[in-house]
């Protein structure tokens, strides 16, 4: 979820919303019907609507929709635009689309469940001859030495300060990856293109590749750099990459677990896979480094996994397994019991009082009692 301001920093990108903009001006014509996936404060909503469009959904699970609603009031489009507050997959709409615009991505195409939320509204809520925007995602990687880059994520466990040991840590930050700009890097092979996300006809959310490459020029990596090309309608595109101007979403730097000392004619092997778990991906890129000649030497392999970089205790853990035999906790009883109650007669303050004489233990003030009915009922009423 994004707040206000980074909606703003969006539509400042001028390479970002300029291509949109230009695909929206193509595919809407007078009468369309427009869907505005993720429609946030609702830019492409008012633009559409300026384009005659005759009706809009505009579909945005976070409050930002609010903002949307002022802005599309200010602009004089509240008669034309329909908004949702909601998961676009729990939405029917009265009738299909024309036009799908979305740009669910974040650094990467892989942003909770924004692949499978644009393949079920492209089956579900557009109409036959519809047009997506965007189409298409091209991801790529390349092996890269970049020791400022790496020395961010190393240097605050590299020392031990005050005799502390912090190797530990240091182990969790190098299985995450993150966004980081950087022109300075040295590319050690040729970057290559491991996954394509085509919109108009993907059916699943996860993508799983292996790349291989022969290291052309000695150095060390230190990692991957990964970036998407993306093909927002035919003939208008921008990428990530660290090459090209900047845009708002940066690239990603996948560190290794160690830097390693390459010479050309070296065979690196880099299994890379994206998995959607619950409400996130997990990521999980694999590195072996084989030195040349007869027969090759294995200098490096290392597996590396975002899973690893969320830290997790063991009771966690336990609870994920399919043999464990779960029983309510107090606040789950707590939890069970308000929802048993609203049933349509009794307000938010009467379930509080309720809720105070069935636990009066576990609430010390009436303010706390109403905070907790007033996030389950934020989250649970229709």
């Amino acid at each position: 979820m994004y707040d206000v301001a980074t909606h703003g920093a969006m539509i400042a990108d001028k390479i970002r919303f300029s291509t949109y903009v230009e695909a929206l001006r193509r595919y809407v014509t007078p009468g369309s019907v427009v869907l505005d996936l993720g429609a946030g404060i609702g830019p492409f909503s008012i633009l559409a609507c300026q384009m005659g469009a005759r009706r809009v959904y505009a579909i945005e699970p976070a409050a930002a929709i609010q903002v949307a609603r002022e802005i599309a009031r200010d602009n004089g489009y509240s008669d034309r635009i329909e908004f949702i507050q909601n998961l676009s997959t729990e939405v029917t709409l009265p009738e299909q689309a024309d036009v799908i615009i979305s740009d669910l991505r974040g650094v990467l195409p892989f942003c909770g469940n924004s692949v499978g939320s644009v393949v079920d509204a492209r089956k579900r809520l557009l109409a036959p001859n519809g047009h997506l925007i965007g189409q298409r995602d091209s991801l790529w990687a390349v092996l890269v030495e970049a020791p400022k880059t790496y020395a961010e994520f190393i240097s605050p466990w590299a020392a031990s300060v005050y005799n502390v040991d912090y190797r530990s840590a240091q182990n969790i930050v190098l299985n995450t990856w993150q966004k980081k700009r950087a022109t300075t890097d040295k590319l050690l092979v040729e970057p290559m293109c491991w996954a394509t996300l085509d919109y108009t006809t993907i059916e699943k959310n996860n993508v799983h590749a292996d790349i291989h490459w022969t290291v052309e020029q000695a150095g060390t990596v230190h990692g991957l750099r990964v970036w998407f090309d993306t093909i927002v309608a035919e003939g208008l595109a921008f990428s990530n990459a660290p090459t090209a101007p900047e845009t708002i979403y940066g690239s990603a730097f996948f560190p290794l677990l160690e830097s390693v000392v390459v010479a050309a004619g070296d065979q690196v092997l880099v299994s890379i896979h994206a998995d959607l778990m619950g409400y996130d991906y997990v990521w999980r890129w694999e590195t072996k480094v084989m030195r040349g000649g007869e027969p090759m030497t294995v200098i490096a392999d290392f597996k590396q996994s975002t899973f690893i970089g969320t830290p997790t205790s063991l009771a966690q853990l336990l609870k994920r397994a399919d043999s464990y035999v779960p029983m309510l906790s107090d606040d789950g009883k707590i939890d069970s019991y308000l929802l048993t109650q609203m049933d349509g007669m009794a307000s938010t303050e009467e379930l509080a009082e309720q809720i105070r004489e069935h636990y009066p233990n576990r609430f010390a003030t009436a303010d706390d009692a109403l905070t907790r009915v007033a996030n389950l009922v934020e989250r649970y009423s229709s």
